[in-house]
């Protein structure tokens, strides 16, 4: 069950990057989802809408995996999104709850890649 909770979570992000948000959440999203991101309310309609309307406003958005992590009822994907061709980007953290495989919570954080930065080892 855990590879399909990361599959799922993965599934999840690159539909929802890639503009078929609505899909997404009809596939992956359960009853009762809450999220944690502070820019919306915290209910499923609410992060759904700003997501659509970030997908109309970056239809060349791409969005890289580089690593997913799965414990129990919680899977944490690190990607790499770049919302124009041309963007430095930022790197991104989703938490995702599970519960009866679909997703009911979920967490996310960002961080700008930088032009320049002292870490010789970069942000992946």
């Amino acid at each position: 069950m855990t590879d399909n909770k990361k599959d799922a979570a993965v599934a999840f992000l690159k539909m929802a990057s890639s503009g078929d948000v609505r899909e997404a959440y009809a596939k992956f999203v359960g009853e009762g989802f809450r999220h944690h991101n502070p820019y919306f309310e915290g209910s499923a309609d609410s992060l759904q809408a700003g997501m659509e309307e970030n997908a109309r406003q970056n239809p060349d958005k791409a969005l890289e995996v580089k690593r997913v992590i799965a414990e129990g009822d919680l899977v944490v994907v690190h990607a790499y999104v770049r919302h124009k061709p041309d963007d430095l980007g930022a790197a991104l953290v989703h938490i995702f709850r599970f519960e009866n495989g679909r997703i009911v919570e979920l967490w996310d954080l960002g961080q700008p890649v930088l032009e320049e930065s002292p870490n010789q080892y970069g942000m992946f």
